[in-house]
């Protein structure tokens, strides 16, 4: 008779034990994998495109070598920017995908597929079709009022009598999602045709126009939304339990369950706003890091995390490189790769009836 053995892990201890953890050696080993692969699509991302420049080039002008002011110029004002957008805006998403699942229960739950990623695009493409004249910088908090609108508007038809319903709250989600669709398209039908096409630009996804700019909002967004998760990384392991049994342990169930949706929709929509939706980032990257290494709730957010960044970053490099010169938006490439695995996990659902 096969025995199982528990799996190897790190354990780490402060001196008077005030922070302790038991890792996973595999899950450990699985981060720094992705990691090494993130390192490697940058790379080679910053590498490729019309202006061809050696692996070698690009590691001498991140050193502050200046090679060519051409090549410092492609570099630095271009695709270093469009490399570290890539990357921080696949672990968001992927983030906000994690946590939704978690709080909702539901392994079918994403920004995308619920309509909160659209209530941030409806409430982007309102602000660039209807009111130009607005700053631009108010574009972040728009997209989060936007989605904290379409969230609670689902949170509330989705409940019952009973408490909440996790296949209601996915069908409600769709539904609300194709309404919002509606109204953009509505808007980018009758706008002006150039504020239109700038909004519709957008809403495929696209990296291009990535700037610093857009890389300081989603570092600041990310150190404002990332510590809080984690510190409620406990309260939401208990959470996979069930309600009954995460009271039991001690956890304060509604409190956790709320912030961990203002903490999704953060995710969400600062994503959004910055470089339009990216359609099942949130659904594919928390399935794959339970595949690569079952663990802990904080270890897997780094998980999913990581593989979100792998994925947007791989996601733009074959849509520019592919194709050139012409440049795919990654958010059709995400929504290619993300419709069929959406399918299999339906059909799985229905064979085990987890939902």
């Amino acid at each position: 008779m096969a025995i199982a053995l528990p799996p190897r892990q790190l354990i780490l201890r402060t001196p008077r034990e005030f922070i302790a953890l038991r890792l996973p050696l595999r899950g450990i080993t699985m981060a720094a994998l992705l990691l090494l692969t993130l390192f490697i699509v940058s790379a080679v991302s910053l590498a490729t495109g019309s202006y061809g420049v050696a692996l070698g080039e690009v590691w001498e002008t991140l050193r502050g070598v200046t090679i060519s002011r051409a090549i410092d110029n492609v570099v630095w004002e271009f695709r270093f920017p469009r490399t570290i957008c890539a990357a921080l805006v696949g672990a968001m998403m992927a983030l906000s995908g994690g946590v939704l699942q978690n709080a909702t229960r539901n392994s079918l739950a994403d920004p995308s597929l619920v309509g909160i990623s659209q209530g941030a695009a409806l409430a982007v493409v309102t602000l660039t079709v209807a009111f130009p004249e607005l700053n631009s910088g108010l574009r972040p908090w728009i997209a989060f009022v936007g989605s904290v609108l379409v969230a609670a508007a689902i949170r509330a038809l989705s409940h019952t009598r009973q408490g909440g319903s996790t296949i209601r709250f996915i069908l409600m989600g769709i539904g609300l999602s194709a309404f919002i669709s509606s109204i953009t398209s509505i808007l980018l039908t009758y706008g002006e045709i150039d504020r239109a096409m700038a909004a519709l630009a957008w809403l495929a996804g696209s990296i291009n126009a990535a700037s610093w700019g857009d890389v300081w909002t989603l570092l600041g967004w990310t150190a404002v939304l990332f510590p809080p998760l984690l510190l409620l990384s406990r309260a939401m392991s208990a959470l996979r339990f069930g309600e009954a049994a995460a009271t039991g342990l001690g956890a304060p169930v509604a409190m956790v369950r709320n912030l961990q949706l203002v903490i999704a929709v953060g995710f969400a929509a600062i994503a959004t706003s910055v470089v339009g939706p990216l359609g099942f980032v949130g659904l594919i990257a928390p399935h794959a890091a339970k595949r690569l290494a079952p663990a802990g709730m904080g270890l897997h957010l780094v998980l999913t995390a990581l593989l979100g960044a792998v994925l947007v970053g791989l996601a733009d490099l074959i849509g520019r490189a592919a194709f050139a010169p012409i440049q795919i938006p990654a958010g059709i490439l995400t929504s290619l790769i993300g419709v069929p695995v959406f399918v299999l996990l339906l059909i799985r659902s229905r064979h085990s009836q987890s939902y």
